[in-house]
């Protein structure tokens, strides 16, 4: 049977053993963290990669300003972004901008929200290739008042011009 000291350095030496493959197979891991903090959150925080002692596959980020795989704070950035302003391919907020966007306002492959733009577009005031909303705007829209490729409601285009939300009306068709 193995003494406790014996089996602690043989889990030293395969943690060491697996870092050294993850770095062979270009995964790499980054961790910032500011020491100073507002209302118990670190001004800022990046975290990429995977976090063994953590048991963590991904880096998650926590901060005023957070950067990483994952990120929550106040300013989000990475992959999975979450805050009031987050950025990120999948991102949800107050303000936000991601392949899927989620938000008051939103901008993205695919927004949702009370201002929603992209190239889908979902929300109150929805700005797109496709939109659908109370207010939409886009080659294929859809709502209460809607400018789109086969006409334009007035009321639509009275809104987006008196908000300066870029909506042009639509114009005759050409053939080519």
């Amino acid at each position: 049977m193995q003494t406790r000291e014996e089996l602690e350095k043989r889990v030293a030496d395969l943690e060491h053993q697996v870092s050294a493959m993850r770095v062979r197979q270009g995964m790499w891991t980054v961790r910032r963290r500011s020491a100073e903090t507002i209302a118990g959150l670190p001004l800022y925080d990046i975290a990429f990669g995977p976090d063994p002692a953590k048991g963590e596959i991904r880096g998650h980020a926590r901060g005023i300003l957070a950067i990483g795989d994952i990120a929550t704070g106040v300013i989000a950035i990475g992959g999975l972004a979450r805050g009031v302003l987050a950025f990120g391919g999948l991102a949800a907020g107050l303000v936000t901008l991601g392949g899927l966007s989620a938000g008051l306002v939103a901008v993205g492959g695919l927004a949702l929200g009370g201002v929603a733009m992209g190239g889908g577009a979902i929300g109150g005031v929805a700005i797109g290739g496709a939109a659908a909303g109370s207010y939409a705007c886009g080659g294929a829209a859809v709502g209460e008042h809607a400018v789109s490729g086969l006409g334009a409601d007035p009321e639509a285009l009275r809104f987006f011009r008196e908000h300066g939300l870029p909506c042009p009306a639509p114009g005759p068709r050409r053939r080519w």
